[in-house]
């Protein structure tokens, strides 16, 4: 593959104005072909000079962008590594401008120097698609923050709390100490269920008690547990109600509102306090139960 060619027009043309201006030049008269040299000179010069002030100024506004760049990322608390490593790109695509702007000034035609640019770029690119994705995908979540580091999240069939967010992938710590990590390309696609990002969380229950035992006494005995537990959120009052009539069992659903950091504690605890304060008040835990009849002929 060839990223820059030369053109042999141009350099044919090049070599034959300056065949030219040299000709010109012996045929002057002493003192004209002096003011002509010292003309060119005093124009290279200032050339010259006019890149320099390009590069002091076009340096000055980097460093001005990328001071501002910093102060903005601080104060959106953007994560550090991908505070840099924009700043970086940033800078360097600014630098490119400017080496460009120089070249011009100067007279070299840049239009090779961007498509060589521009191959090399699109080169990367090809090579890296995979790892670009998951860099993106690292950006979207740094920056639009779906999820944080200690929060309990559900993603790509993985449940466990956020160790740590890197540019291109994710570490999450589940529940059996487990630590995975994640490529964030994919997260970022799938679907992300934070359980930490409310302060509240619903704990729901299913209670299935025998046919023929009291609903009323079992609803006020599942009432009076949660209630007595002050992790229950009594501003919103539990709900107690028949869920379904099953083939061995009334269901009863239960919800309460609660902390998410006592979600798991409070529904465990609940379990076992339903289960040995239940069958106090005479409500009963059925088993399966098979009735066969045996007709005689």
């Amino acid at each position: 593959m060839k990223f820059l060619q030369v053109d042999p027009i141009q350099v044919d043309s090049l070599t034959n104005n300056l065949t030219e201006t040299v000709e010109q030049i012996k045929e002057m008269p002493l003192q004209d072909a002096f003011e002509f040299i010292t003309r060119g000179l005093l124009g290279f010069f200032w050339d010259v000079l006019i890149c320099i002030a390009i590069y002091i100024v076009g340096r000055w506004i980097i460093r001005y962008i990328d001071r501002l760049l910093g102060r903005l990322f601080e104060r959106r608390h953007v994560e550090i590594s991908l505070a840099k490593f924009i700043r970086s790109i940033v800078r360097g695509a600014l630098y490119v401008i400017v080496a460009i702007s120089i070249i011009r000034k100067l007279g070299i035609d840049t239009s090779s120097f961007v498509a060589l640019l521009a191959s090399v770029g699109v080169a990367i690119g090809m090579a890296l698609s995979g790892t670009l994705q998951n860099f993106a995908g690292g950006v979207m979540i740094l920056l639009l923050r779906p999820f944080r580091i200690g929060d309990y999240v559900q993603t790509q069939g993985i449940e466990g709390s956020v160790k740590e967010i890197k540019l291109f992938n994710t570490v999450i710590n589940t529940v059996d100490n487990k630590l995975i990590t994640l490529p964030n390309g994919p997260i970022v696609n799938n679907i992300i269920n934070n359980f930490s990002a409310e302060n509240r969380r619903r704990v729901d229950f299913s209670i299935a008690i025998s046919y023929g035992d009291d609903y009323d006494v079992a609803r006020k005995a599942i009432l009076d547990i949660l209630l007595a537990d002050e992790r229950v959120e009594k501003e919103t009052a539990p709900f107690v109600a028949i869920g379904s009539l099953g083939d061995n069992a009334v269901n009863i659903t239960v919800r309460v509102w609660a902390k998410s950091s006592d979600y798991w504690g409070l529904y465990h605890d609940m379990l076992e306090k339903f289960y040995k304060e239940l069958p106090k008040k005479g409500v009963n835990f059925p088993f399966p139960q098979l009735d066969v009849h045996l007709k005689k002929e």
